[in-house]
Parts: C-alpha cells; structure tokens; sequence
C-alpha cells in the first residue's frame, strides 16, 4: 500500500482485534512443532482450524487430515483439533494404537467441564449451538444422555426437559452473542428456573470481533469479512455486520474473491477476519482494495487481546516412541493369543 494515494472519499476501516485467536494460534503452532519434532506425516483429525489458506499450508509441510480416527494408520500420531472431540473419540485412538495430540482450545475444554460437572449433578442441559459443528458433536459426546441441542430460537418450543428447577444452558464458543442471548431469553421464558454457567461460553475473541464489527458496520456500506464458509464464526460476522446497518457484507478465503461490483456506490468498506485467519490474507485484501482506490485505512479498535495458550503437554513427550510401543505391545498379545 505504500505510495498509493487514496480516492477523495474512500477509505477502509480495518477491524480490530481480528484473526487469530489465542486458541487457533495454540493449534496451528501445535501441528508444525509436532511436524519439526515428529517428522511427517502427521494426522490431524478434521480440519485444525476452519481455514482453507492454514489447512492447504500445513499439508505442504506434511500434515495428513482424515475425517475419522480410523484412517489414521496403526503407531503414528493423530492430533485432535482446536475444536474438540468426544470422548469416544479417544477411545478410537487408543484401540488403534495411535499416539495422540489434544490441540482442543482451552476455552472449549471449559464447556466440556462444565457439561461433565451439571450431568454429575443431573440436571439437563441445553446446548446453544448448530447441529452437526464439530465443537457441538464433541461437547455433547462429554454427556449425551443430559444434553439437548438447540439451534435458536425457534427450537426452543420442542425443548422437553425432566425437572424445570434443574436445567442449565450451554454454548458454542463461536456463535453470535446477540444469537445466543436471545436463544437463551426464549429458554429462560419457558424455564423461569434457569441456570446460567459460571461464565459465557462464547469465547473473549469471538465477542471482541463482533463487538468491532458493530462499531464500523454502522459506518461502512461494505464489509468484506476474511475466512472460510465453514467458519461458524467468521459466517457470524456477516451477519453481525448486517445487523450493524452494513448495507451489504460478504465472506471470502481470498482477495481474488471479491467482486469489483460490490464496491458499486461505496465510499466505506469495512474489513475484518474470522478467529482462523492468518493476517497474510487480510494484508491481500487491503491491496487489492488499495489499487482501487481504498488506499485510506482506519483502525477501528474494540478491545486489547494478550492471551496466551501454552502448547499441548504432549510436544513434551517423546510421540514416535509411544506409538511405536503401542503397536508392539498389540503385536506381543496378538502372538501369544491374549
């Protein structure tokens, strides 16, 4: 963008905080430490983290994705991704004799704890979310027989529950707030008595770039939201954007996405990206709206982010050799018939 001079009138508002959270840092730098440490192939079970760009990078580096636990061959490593599994899942694992990486975001790892401890105390519990995302399949895998899913409001009517006094509500971490809380207003109507968790379950990243999103939408025309179509949240920033007062907002992988039409009648064009989003793609988008005539970019800024995940514990560990041991340890019972 430097040496490019702006339109009279134009400009870009660029979001901030946007992309990466701290959970899909944590996941992303996970595989390529385990790829440096391991070797390839590494087994990634699902998608790391919602993202075209990060998925096609790490498999050039050597990462293999499979849907299924299964695929993954018996003595190599799988990770689990920053969105969670059940823990049938890891029993998957374990009969396959595989190694495994937890790379689950922290904040997802909360909602599963929360759902282990009110099935502890049996209370039923409604889980705000949309069915078949991988973070609600692994969150109700902790506790199938206590957890119903509700997909908005509209769900709610259905909803039957044992006892009206012991019924707790439960998230997504990626949905829209708004979304959510007016999900959990219709529940609350129709159970007085409901239980909220100690904390909300949509992640600080999650609100903090719609709570940016809302800022400038009011102000942009445009919003290009950066990020991947089954990116629960970045598909949630549209929206968010919208209803912001954003006269239109679209989503794209790629700066090569966008249609010069859109910018028909624009003088605002505001920019954002999803939590899964690496900057390198939002900086293609701010030249290619540069070289035409968006070269004027305002920050607009919601919240300061500094937090920061360790990496899983199992980069600690010497993996190979796990797995390695595990195969022989089959192998041994399957000779002497045990």
């Amino acid at each position: 963008m430097v040496g490019m001079t702006a339109s009279p009138g134009r400009r870009v508002l660029l979001a901030a905080p946007r992309g990466y959270c701290a959970g899909v840092d944590r996941a992303v730098i996970a595989v390529e430490k385990a790829l440096e440490q391991y070797g390839a192939p590494i087994y990634v079970r699902h998608e790391i983290v919602h993202n075209k760009y990060v998925v096609q990078t790490l498999e050039k580096k050597g990462a293999i994705f499979v849907e299924q636990t299964e695929e993954v061959p018996p003595g190599n490593i799988v990770m689990f991704s920053a969105h969670g599994v059940a823990p049938t899942v890891h029993e998957e694992a374990e009969r396959g004799r595989l190694a495994t990486i937890d790379a689950t975001c922290p904040l997802v790892t909360k909602v599963h704890k929360e759902a282990i401890r009110y099935a502890d105390e049996d209370f039923d519990i409604l889980l705000i979310g949309h069915e078949g995302h991988e973070e609600v399949i692994g969150t109700s895998g902790e506790a199938p027989d206590h957890i119903t899913l509700v997909d908005g409001p509209e769900d709610v009517a259905k909803v039957e529950v044992r006892d009206p006094s012991k019924v707790v509500w439960l998230s997504q971490t990626t949905l829209s707030v708004d979304e959510t809380m007016e999900t959990v207003g219709a529940i609350k109507e129709k159970f007085p008595l409901l239980v909220s968790p100690p904390s909300d379950d949509i992640c600080y990243a999650t609100q903090n770039r719609q709570l940016a999103v809302k800022q400038m939408g009011a102000q942009a025309e445009l919003v290009i939201v950066v990020g991947s179509r089954n990116s629960s949240n970045s598909k949630r920033l549209v929206e968010v954007a919208k209803l912001a007062g954003s006269r239109e907002a679209y989503l794209v992988d790629f700066a090569d996405e966008i249609d010069e039409a859109w910018l028909e009648g624009v003088s605002t064009v505001g920019v954002t990206s999803g939590a899964s989003v690496p900057e390198i793609l939002v900086e293609e988008v701010l030249e290619w709206l540069s070289q035409r005539g968006f070269a004027d970019v305002e920050l607009v800024k919601a919240a300061e982010e500094s937090i920061v995940f360790s990496l899983p514990k199992e980069l600690r560990k010497d993996l190979r050799a796990e797995a390695a041991s595990l195969v022989a340890e089959r192998t041994g019972r399957d000779t002497t018939g045990q």
